[in-house]
């Protein structure tokens, strides 16, 4: 196997005369022996390129596409105009980062910019950063963003999706932040039981709309409460809903973030994904990551400048609260042309056809198998259904090639989007009740 040295000999020889030592071995002196690699480390040897494509290519080949998808929990298929992909498989976009020497990189600020106008003006909010990783690190960063020396205790419901959950518990664990899971009553937040948990040393209450059961929640009430605590509120929303549902500032929010994968952006393994963050003026000093701003040059042109980092480590250091300082440049600017090319018509239709067909599907599967809602109430685009076997359901629904969807406790959550045809519905129905009548 051949290496790959980026230095010569004498070059490392120089280097380690201008640090002021001999050799390697007295630049690690201080590591103790025990700690360091005795010989190579225990890898495969290397492939040529021929060998190396055939092994991945394997690999591609044990995916499966399913034609049907009738799962979400997080992640949706949704249609993505084909011109999105023609614009943003360009070179000048897949090989932008983030701007370092940002007035330079007008074009990556002023994507980053409409993307900005463009969330803002989706969740009614007065203000957006550059994004960070995907919706848990944005659910998690928003708890930080409430915080103060005073309020402490973080609060969100059980209604959540459990992942983010998870991230934002690490997220706490690492800040010394109390996290408490506010209980649900069918398949809702309880508000009886949000009121009586929040006390002085609330910091900020996170709900989930839709929530994880496709539920819609109360969410003008639980702001109310929330507020009436002295609390930040802080919505995870779903971003193809908003064209549809309520603001998160009409709600009364503080906050508004979520993940920005159903905006353009393919369902796959591991991502891409995109957390989306946005808040009333009043938080935007709390807000990590980037903010750019539009402004004028000394010529009187219009020009982009990178306005606002406060929370980040390369600003303030060992007094950070953040340390997001990078950004999804090409996913939010994949988010960014999708919602251009959709519009504000093509995105209501869009979130109107994902409602109408999930409930048509519901209807379906309570009338022709018997199959009830488990939770009441309304509901966007996902809905938890009994099922007496699941695991036979779904497995009779992929070996059709529908992916059916996830089992939760008390049956399965289904999941129907735009992009599933009646005809697609009402097979997945029949198929199902072939399982039921054997």
């Amino acid at each position: 196997m051949g290496s790959f040295v980026p230095t010569t000999p004498s070059e490392r020889q120089q280097m380690l005369k201008t640090i002021g030592v001999g050799s390697v071995e007295e630049l690690f002196r201080d590591v103790p022996q025990e700690m360091r690699i005795d010989g190579y480390l225990d890898l495969p040897s290397g492939k040529s390129e021929m060998e190396t494509l055939e092994s991945v290519s394997a690999l591609a080949e044990k995916n499966h596409v399913f034609r049907t998808c009738l799962r979400g929990a997080g992640s949706y298929r949704h249609y993505i105009p084909a011109a999105v992909k023609a614009i943003v498989t360009g070179g000048e976009f897949v090989t932008a980062y983030t701007p370092y020497q940002a007035e330079i990189s007008q074009g990556i600020l002023q994507a980053i910019f409409e993307y900005q106008t463009m969330l803002c003006e989706l969740t009614g909010m007065d203000v957006s950063n550059a994004c960070v990783y995907d919706g848990g690190t944005a659910a998690a960063e928003s708890i930080t963003m409430c915080r103060d020396r005073k309020r402490t205790k973080a609060y969100v419901s059980a209604t959540t999706d459990p992942q983010v959950i998870e991230v934002m518990k690490t997220y706490c664990f690492g800040s010394d932040v109390e996290l408490t899971v506010v209980p649900q009553k069918d398949g809702r937040t309880d508000p009886e039981a949000l009121r009586s948990l929040l006390g002085q040393d609330a910091a900020c209450f996170y709900v989930q709309q839709p929530n994880f059961y496709g539920l819609l929640e109360e969410a003008e009430l639980l702001g109310e409460i929330t507020h009436a605590a002295g609390a930040k509120y802080v919505m995870g929303v779903n971003p193809i809903s908003l064209a549809i549902l309520k603001t998160p500032a009409e709600c009364g929010a503080d906050g508004a973030v979520g993940e920005g994968q159903p905006l353009g952006l393919d369902t796959a393994f591991g991502g891409p994904y995109l957390g989306f963050m946005t808040a009333s003026s009043a938080m935007m000093r709390k807000l990590p990551g980037r903010i750019v701003g539009q402004t004028v040059d000394t010529e009187g042109e219009i020009g982009y400048v990178l306005t606002l980092s406060a929370r980040e480590q390369h600003i303030r250091r060992e007094k950070a609260s953040s340390n997001i300082c990078s950004n999804e440049q090409l996913c939010a600017f994949t988010a960014a042309v999708y919602l251009s090319a959709m519009g504000e018509k093509g995105l209501r239709q869009a979130a109107t056809l994902c409602t109408s067909k999930a409930h048509y599907f519901a209807q379906q599967l309570e009338e022709k198998l018997g199959w009830k809602r488990v939770h009441p109430g309304e509901f966007f685009h996902e809905f938890v259904t009994e099922c007496p076997d699941t695991e036979k359901a779904l497995a009779a629904l992929a070996k059709r090639d529908i992916l059916g969807g996830l089992p939760v406790e008390g049956g399965i959550l289904w999941c129907v989007t735009e992009v599933v045809t009646k005809e697609r519905l009402d097979e997945a129905v029949a198929i199902l009740q072939e399982v039921s009548c054997g």
